[in-house]
């Protein structure tokens, strides 16, 4: 059995992966702006907001049905695997991408709803730590495993550095 990744390292991709998903959302909101002629975010927000779930679930999906890896992953020597040790079949690829969501929404919703009953808009800074809950179930399962790989039977593995051959 494979070990897990630990905590720290999976933080760590985590960091690396926000900074490549700032170039995709870029990309894609530039390409929804120019195809649009949205002249502000405002501007057809709704239909924005679906553009960018679906690019960023473009990257992550194709990503990891190549070899189970983004590109942070790579770096961090981390691999997505299913119960059998083999790459998960698309359905479950798009299926993770899509759970991965809840636990960080509703950590959103929560710190709106403080900011709003304590009147303190600066409270609203807070959101840039709902994408870490996702941490929280790591604390309670046996491997350390993120709740939607519990759940579709999915799971982050370490996977051993290979040494680079010299040229």
């Amino acid at each position: 059995m494979s070990t897990s990744p630990s905590r720290w390292r999976r933080f760590a991709c985590m960091m690396y992966e926000a900074v490549l998903l700032f170039g995709v959302i870029f990309l894609a909101g530039y390409l929804f702006d120019t195809l649009t002629q949205s002249r502000s975010g405002l501007m057809l927000r709704h239909t924005r907001q679906a553009l960018l779930f679906v690019a960023i679930g473009l990257y992550f999906v194709l990503c990891w049905r190549k070899q189970g890896q983004t590109l942070p992953m790579k770096t961090w020597n981390i691999r997505l695997i299913d119960r059998n040790g083999a790459s998960p079949p698309l359905s479950r690829l798009i299926l993770r991408y899509i759970l991965i969501w809840p636990i960080p929404l509703v950590a959103a919703m929560l710190v709106r709803a403080a900011s709003h009953a304590s009147g303190y808009s600066s409270t609203d800074l807070l959101i840039v730590a709902a994408p870490f809950t996702l941490f929280l179930w790591t604390w309670i399962d046996a491997d350390q495993q993120f709740l939607h790989d519990r759940l579709l039977g999915t799971r982050l593995i370490a996977v051993p550095d290979t040494p680079k051959h010299p040229v």
